[in-house]
C-alpha cells in the first residue's frame, strides 16, 4: 500500500456529522444560527457563532469538549490507523476548519497518521476566542456544487502535482466531494454508504 494517497474529507466521512453544526447545536446556538445563516456566508457566519458563544460565556476549552464527544463510526479509527501502518499518505480535504479537525484528531490520537490537512483556516485570537475563515473569498470553480469559500476539485489538482504518479484514494459523503471525485486520473473514489448528498 506504500506510495497510495488517501484523501478523507472530514464532516460525515471521518466523523458522522458536520462539526460546525454540531458545535453550534450543542453550544446552544442553534436559533441564533438558524436567525443568522441567511444573512451571510458560512464561514463569516461561523465565526459569528464563536464570538456569540464566547460572548455567552463560552470558553475555547467548552468548544474542545464539546468537539471531543462528536459521534462517530466505531470502524474509523482502526481503519485510519491500518492505512497510515501499511504506508498510505493521508491528507484531510475539507470544509470544516483546521480547529475543529485537530481537536477531533487529537483527540482520537490519530492527529499524526495525517501529512497535510487542507481546510479553512482557524485559530485562536488573543481574547481566547476561535476566529474562522474561509479557506479563499472565491475560488472560480465553474461546478455549481462548491461552496465559494472552497473547491475540493483544486485542491486535489494541487495534490495531483505534488505527488506524481501515486495512486489516490477519494473519501466522501455528499455533492461537496463530486467536484474533486471528478479531478482523480484513473483513481479511486469511496462514497460513504448511506449518507446521500
Amino acid at each position: 500500500m506504500a506510495g497510495i494517497v488517501v484523501i478523507f474529507d472530514f464532516d460525515k466521512t471521518i466523523i458522522d456529522v458536520d462539526s460546525d453544526n454540531w458545535v453550534v447545536d450543542e453550544s446552544g446556538g442553534t436559533d441564533m444560527f438558524n436567525q443568522l445563516l441567511p444573512t451571510m456566508p458560512w464561514n463569516s457566519l461561523m465565526d459569528r457563532m464563536m464570538k456569540e458563544l464566547h460572548a455567552q460565556g463560552k470558553t475555547i476549552k467548552d468548544i474542545e469538549e464539546v468537539l471531543k464527544r462528536v459521534p462517530m463510526h466505531s470502524r474509523i479509527v482502526p481503519c485510519i490507523k491500518s492505512a497510515y501502518a501499511l504506508g498510505c499518505d493521508l491528507r484531510v480535504v475539507s470544509d470544516a476548519n483546521v480547529f475543529f479537525i485537530e481537536t477531533i484528531l487529537k483527540h482520537l490520537g490519530i492527529r499524526d497518521c495525517f501529512s497535510e490537512i487542507n481546510t479553512n483556516p482557524s485559530y485562536v485570537d488573543e481574547e481566547d476566542r476561535l476566529r474562522i475563515f474561509p479557506y479563499v473569498d472565491f475560488h472560480g470553480c465553474s461546478s455549481n456544487l462548491c461552496p465559494p469559500n472552497i473547491c475540493k476539485g483544486m485542491l486535489i489538482e494541487r495534490i495531483q502535482a505534488s505527488i506524481g504518479n501515486k495512486r489516490m484514494v477519494y473519501l466522501g459523503d455528499g455533492s461537496g466531494d463530486f467536484c474533486p471525485s471528478m479531478k482523480l486520473r484513473g483513481d479511486f473514489v469511496m462514497p460513504r454508504k448511506e449518507f446521500p448528498a
